[in-house]
């Protein structure tokens, strides 16, 4: 048995109720969840047009591979109404490299694992530049070490809000 942590997000449909049952499906089709964040509401990271996120971190004992756990997830997310061919669509008109979507599940961490393969990239490549991420997960695992890193998640927290109060004293 592994631990995986999973970030759910959302800002498209019944915010609520897709969330909610993300945790259900994740639940019977990834494994047991262990631990939960609260629910954070952030701001769009990466675009501007969209409705505030509801996300949150999962902490899940799973008898699957990190692949495995990508394939389920991916299936989580084309339930609950996914449509990768219309995100597309809208980012090239936006210009933008992200858009809202129902449902987003990222695998953040598996155990102290680095995987990077063309499908997969544990830990999550960008999870050190996102509060939404960082935050949630450090209510669960703050004292965890960054496989690549070496740094806590509280320790990447705290740099990412030296670093955002640094480019906000440089406006």
């Amino acid at each position: 048995m592994a631990k995986v942590y999973l970030m759910t997000g959302t800002n498209r449909g019944e915010v609520e109720k897709l969330m909610q049952e993300a945790a259900r499906m994740i639940g019977e089709q990834v494994g047991e969840i262990l631990r939960m964040s609260k629910v954070w509401y952030t701001e769009p990271w990466g675009f501007k047009q969209g409705n505030i996120f509801l996300n949150q971190a999962l902490e899940v004992r799973t008898e699957l591979t990190p692949e495995q756990v990508l394939d389920e997830v991916q299936k989580i997310e084309l339930e609950l109404g996914r449509n990768r061919t219309e995100e597309a669509e809208i980012k090239r008109e936006n210009g933008e490299r992200y858009a809202s979507r129902t449902m987003d599940i990222d695998i953040i961490l598996y155990e102290d694992m680095v995987v990077e393969s063309d499908r997969l990239k544990i830990p999550h490549p960008l999870m050190q530049e996102r509060e939404f991420v960082l935050g949630p997960m450090c209510e669960l695992v703050a004292d965890m070490v960054h496989p690549v890193y070496g740094v806590t998640l509280a320790g990447l927290r705290e740099k990412l809000a030296e670093k955002t109060e640094e480019a906000a004293g440089e406006r």
